[in-house]
């Protein structure tokens, strides 16, 4: 976990442990960075993560899927995020920004203007016209160009969790007749649409990282396998971030059934990108599960938000652990969780004790 880790591109990251991109509802209405973005940031930085990467941040304004979500969406919201990026420089670690856009599960838009591949009643969502989806790509392009302006040095591009780019990818969520659904390469084509454009478009050693997860809302692990596999081979990313529910997920059926979906994923030809995931990692040891098992990084989440040093503990213990559920208000306090992000992870069953 000490070993330095290069990327194809860019920076040097100090060690294998990686700061996921964390949900905490404390941004304006209007997008923009708070105080309390810039005080977590600052937390996290000087507590030893090697790559510090903002919350999700919406990428149009009808993409907002959270209460305080961050944008980069416009210019308005650039001095903020550039003030994050020099915290996060300041402090030694590598910085990106999570892209991302809510789709049909953006539950900030008057009725009718929730957007996704096709059109969905239980989201009261329409479908995409073909100019929309371009429009969509290019706004992803473009707020990876305002990252790159507001000092990052790279972004993420948020293909998982149901959100709008793994609803393209989902054989259930996407019924579209054109050239963005149907077949496998066709449902994908709007994620490689964007890291093309963002290679293009961004300097030369701007890093841009992929996220995917496994579960949940008509994911096929054909498919996401495909996807990685692509990218991996294409070597236009820099890293691939997996997001199980759990590193130590076993497949249940198909081709790869009794196998973890981690040692499928480590064994694919992967060149110079690098390979990383989070999961239920609690603990060093079940960090050292995912190097052991050939991963290149961990992504830390809740692990810290529960110590926000969970880096200097676990370098220093072998045998550390996160305290256990449920922890007091007063104690997300003390580790730099503002109140808007306590009261989101109230909705977290157990996490936090009333």
């Amino acid at each position: 976990m000490l070993t330095p880790l290069t990327l194809p591109r860019g920076p040097e990251l100090a060690n294998r442990l990686l700061l996921a991109p964390l949900t905490n509802q404390q941004s304006h209405p209007d997008g923009t960075a708070t105080e309390d973005d810039f005080r977590w940031i600052e937390s996290c930085a000087r507590n030893g993560y090697s790559m510090v990467m903002t919350c999700a941040a919406n990428v149009q304004a009808n993409g907002k899927a959270f209460k305080g979500q961050l944008g980069i969406w416009n210019d308005a919201q650039l001095p903020g995020l550039t003030r994050m990026a020099d915290i996060i420089r300041r402090h030694g670690s590598v910085s990106s920004v999570q892209l991302h856009h809510g789709g049909m599960r953006a539950g900030f838009n008057l009725p009718g203007y929730a957007v996704g591949p096709s059109a969905n009643p239980a989201y009261a969502s329409r479908g995409l016209t073909q100019a929309e989806v371009r429009q969509l790509r290019d706004d992803f392009i473009t707020a990876a160009l305002r990252a790159q302006r507001a000092g990052f040095d790279g972004a993420e591009v948020h293909a998982a969790f149901g959100w709008i780019l793994s609803q393209f990818l989902s054989h259930t969520l996407n019924q579209r007749q054109d050239s963005y659904g149907g077949s496998t390469e066709n449902r994908a084509r709007l994620i490689f649409e964007i890291i093309d454009g963002i290679r293009e478009a961004c300097r030369p050693d701007f890093q841009i990282g992929l996220r995917l997860s496994l579960e949940r809302y008509g994911m096929r692990f054909e498919d996401i396998l495909y996807v990685a596999q692509r990218a991996l081979r294409e070597g236009k990313i820099d890293y691939l971030d997996l997001a199980p529910w759990d590193i130590s997920k076993v497949m249940e059926e198909g081709e790869f059934a009794g196998q973890r979906a981690i040692d499928v994923f480590a064994r694919l030809p992967r060149g110079e990108v690098r390979l990383g995931a989070s999961g239920k990692i609690m603990s060093a040891a079940r960090a050292r599960q995912v190097l052991d098992a050939g991963l290149d990084f961990v992504m830390i989440g809740r692990a810290a938000i529960l110590q926000n040093d969970f880096p200097h503990q676990v370098l220093q213990n072998p045998d550390y652990i996160t305290p256990p559920l449920p922890v007091s208000a007063a104690y997300l306090t003390q580790q730099g969780l503002s109140p808007d992000f306590i009261n989101y992870m109230r909705n977290w069953d157990g996490f936090v004790a009333e």
